[in-house]
Order: C-alpha cells, then sequence, then structure tokens
C-alpha cells in the first residue's frame, strides 16, 4: 500500500470520524412521516461531502417521497468508470429500551461506533466519499479513473424512486462496474466480496371475518375470527421442517455450483457458535437436509414478520376480531422469478382461506435474486487488493439479504456490482445497540481507494 494513502488516512482519521459522527446524528428513518424533514437533512449532508471530496455535477433529485443525490468526476479518458452506491436513510430503532446508549447519539464502546446506521449503510456508504476525497487530494486534484455516485434515501422502504430512475437513466449512469459496500465480512478479518444475494418479495396478507368487533361470548363458537383464521392460514404455508407449501416455489431454484458449495465448507463456521452467538436461541429450524449455509444463502424462505389484529392493550377485551393483517416476505434465489411466486402465494392463500372468512394479499415490494461472476476484472481487482489490506485471501460468500439495486443495475445497466463490505456478522443490522467497528472503517477507506487505484491502472 502506497504510504501516502495511509498517512493520509491516518492524519485525517479524528475528522473521518468526527463527520461519520454528524452524519449519524441525523434520524434519518425513511418510513416515518415524522422524519420527513431529517431524511432531507441527511441527503444534503451526503450532497455537501460529496462536493467537499472533490466531485462535481451534485445534484439532489427529486422523486415522489425521499430525495437521490448524484455526483460524478470523469476527467480519466480510457479509464473505466465505477458507480458508487449506498443509501442515507435508516431503520427505526425500536425498541428504544433495548439500546445502552441512544441510537441517534453515536457511543464507541470496546472499538465499536454505536448508533443506527453505523454499519447500515451510512458508516460504509461514507467510506467511499472519503476515499475519493483521499484520491483527490493525493493525486493533485486527479483521480485514477471515472467515478459517479448515486445514494438514495429509500432502501430501508423498498427503494421505489430508484427503481424508477434506474431505467429511465442508463445513458446518464452508464458504468463498467457498479461498487456497493453494505455486507459484511465473513468473520472479523477475513477479507469478503458477496458474489450472490437473495432476491425478496415483501407483502400483507389480511383476513377479515365479520362485519365488526364482535362480543365473545354472545357470538363466540359461531362467528369466524379474523385473528385466529390468518394464524391458521399461515400455519399451513410451511411444514414443521420448513419446507414451504406455496405451489411451484421449488421449480426454478438454481443450486449451487458443487465448487462453490465445497469452497463453503472452507469457511470457518461454526454451526453451534451461530445459534449461540448470533441467533441466541435453543435450537435452528429449517430445511434439515441442507447447511445451514445452504439454508440462508441459497435456499427460499418465507418468514412473517408481524400480526396485527383485534385487542392488544392492557387488561381484558373479549372481541373476536373482524380483521387482521400479517406482514410477510420470501427470500428468492436464483433463477426464481418473483410474479410467478406471487402468484403460487396467491393461490395458496385461495385454497386455505378458513370458512367465513376473505382474504386479500398486497404486495409492497419485489426483486430478483442475483450472482456475479468472481472472475469480471473489476471483481477480481477488488479480490487482491482486499487480501493484500488484511494479510490474506479473499474468499467469495452469498448472503442471504438483499440489495435490489443491484439486480437492477445488471438489468438496466448491464453491469456487474463489486460488492465489498467492511461489517461484521454481529454488528447488529435493523436492531437495537446496531455498531460498527472502528478499525473496518479505517480499513475501508484505504482499501477502496487502492481498488480505484488498481482498477484505474
Amino acid at each position: 500500500m502506497p504510504a501516502s494513502l495511509a498517512t493520509y488516512v491516518a492524519d485525517n482519521q479524528n475528522r473521518f470520524l468526527a463527520e461519520l459522527e454528524e452524519f449519524l446524528r441525523i434520524p434519518s428513518i425513511s418510513t416515518s412521516p415524522d422524519h420527513v424533514a431529517d431524511v432531507r437533512r441527511a441527503a444534503e449532508f451526503v450532497a455537501a461531502q460529496l462536493t467537499a471530496a472533490g466531485l462535481e455535477n451534485v445534484e439532489i433529485i427529486e422523486t415522489e417521497r425521499h430525495p437521490l443525490v448524484y455526483a460524478d468526476w470523469l476527467h480519466a479518458p480510457g479509464k473505466p468508470t465505477v458507480l458508487c452506491y449506498g443509501h442515507y436513510d435508516v431503520q427505526p430503532p425500536d425498541p428504544l429500551e433495548l439500546w445502552h446508549t441512544a441510537p441517534f447519539e453515536p457511543t464507541i464502546r470496546d472499538g465499536n461506533l454505536y448508533a443506527r446506521g453505523s454499519a447500515d449503510d451510512k458508516g460504509q456508504m461514507y467510506m467511499h466519499i472519503k476515499a475519493i476525497e483521499a484520491l483527490h487530494a493525493l493525486h493533485d486534484g486527479k483521480l485514477p479513473l471515472n467515478v459517479k455516485f448515486l445514494i438514495e434515501g429509500e432502501e430501508e422502504v423498498g427503494g421505489a424512486s430508484i427503481s424508477k430512475y434506474v431505467p429511465a437513466n442508463q445513458e446518464k449512469l452508464k458504468a463498467d462496474v457498479a461498487l456497493v459496500s453494505d455486507t459484511a465480512l465473513y468473520a472479523e478479518g477475513i477479507p469478503t466480496l458477496c458474489i450472490g444475494l437473495r432476491g425478496l418479495i415483501y407483502m400483507e396478507v389480511e383476513c377479515t371475518g365479520p362485519a365488526r368487533d364482535l362480543h365473545s361470548g354472545l357470538y363466540g363458537g359461531a362467528a369466524p375470527n379474523a385473528v385466529f383464521g390468518l394464524v391458521e392460514m399461515l400455519s399451513r404455508a410451511k411444514t414443521p421442517d420448513g419446507v414451504i407449501q406455496v405451489p411451484g416455489i421449488y421449480d426454478d431454484v438454481a443450486n449451487p455450483d458443487p465448487a462453490e458449495l465445497e469452497s463453503w465448507k472452507g469457511l470457518p463456521f461454526s454451526e453451534a457458535d451461530f445459534l449461540a452467538k448470533e441467533v441466541g436461541s435453543t435450537q435452528l429450524t429449517g430445511e434439515a437436509a441442507y447447511s445451514v449455509l445452504e439454508r440462508t444463502w441459497s435456499r427460499p424462505t418465507m418468514e412473517v414478520h408481524g400480526i396485527a389484529g383485534g385487542f392488544t392493550g392492557a387488561g381484558a377485551k373479549t372481541v373476536i376480531p373482524a380483521k387482521a393483517t400479517a406482514k410477510v416476505s420470501f427470500r428468492l434465489v436464483p433463477n426464481q422469478n418473483p410474479e410467478k411466486v406471487i402468484e403460487g402465494f396467491r393461490e395458496f392463500l385461495k385454497a386455505n382461506t378458513p370458512a367465513g372468512c376473505t382474504v386479500s394479499l398486497k404486495v409492497l415490494s419485489g426483486g430478483p435474486a442475483i450472482v456475479v461472476n468472481p472472475q469480471h476484472p473489476a471483481i477480481a481487482c477488488a479480490a487482491e487488493v482486499f487480501g493484500e489490506e488484511l494479510g490474506r485471501p479473499t474468499v467469495f460468500t452469498r448472503s442471504g439479504g438483499s440489495i435490489p439495486i443491484v439486480g437492477e443495475f445488471a438489468t438496466y445497466l448491464g453491469i456487474p456490482t463489486v460488492l465489498m463490505g467492511f461489517g461484521l456478522p454481529d454488528d447488529g443490522l435493523h436492531s437495537p445497540n446496531e455498531k460498527y467497528c472502528l478499525a473496518n472503517y479505517y480499513t475501508g477507506i484505504r482499501t477502496i481507494a487502492r481498488f480505484f487505484e488498481r482498477y484505474g491502472a
């Protein structure tokens, strides 16, 4: 690694931290109407920092909901162009009582920075901006390649605005490869590039029974119960060993290549540690015929995220609920078509609607799975510098999570994505006490800058 880059990052370390802390203090909760102004404030912060880093054509792009932020630097003729993506919005911090410190007051403990959005994705996205700043300073105002930035404020609520913007602006966003830092190292100290993501369909299922809430003494035993009907129906959607009962859901599943499966076996994975330290339960569940990594990386899943209906306040109220709603999602794997899965779920609901109830389905978002070729020059280059920075060979993994924009970059821009994240498995994304390792923050700035230099060369 060039000493000048290491020196620049070390000399500016305190400022890089202070800027990130300022960013994290903005409660940019994209799902909350109460935080619309905060989300815009975060977009303005990003735009200002892109400008300060030396990028040009910085603009805040209005959408139907939260703004996008764009910037570029295109003065390296003959060099490749990298499209850097990230998001500045965050998940709600609830339940607040489980946080050890306030979620929007960044706190350092044991080398970790605790705050909502620290790892997902403010801390990771901000590394890209600081890498550009470092290169701009070290190369006399020039960069070793061309870059474009597209940062959104709706990733945590489905990304509808960027999903419209990308296909409508293909020429403006044209690039050779995209770079996303919204993933994690497989384990601390192991350089990791993610080459596969599951897709996601997110839905609401509504079950309606009687015309209004009824007295359970007067009507119990004769009137349908919407909450019980919804629970009864959802309980039929999976067998006790985790096999999904939606028609056709396994028809198009593409299994990983045998060589990829074999490489997963070489990863330092402990099922006991995964259960005790990450899941924190008494037993793992799911398809017993598949390993834990296969179940979380390469198998489709169905989950129920929440159920609302009836009376849940303090004390007693003996009602038969008229209506109940469940939030349900499917994670998809390569070759699965989201529309086909949705139609299969509609079939399942129709066939399993309890007597006396009616059921409706609302699709909130949907996107396919994605797998990228690790032999692509940019990905191979990223693997080289990542391994050099951390002093061991880079491993290639998949993630059970979903980043819909990666599929849209492939579909509309025809480019693969380098998924180079610096989080850790225990960072607590979407949970209380989310954290980001500060050492990884600075390592990420250096590694991304080196990737730009190496790929540009």
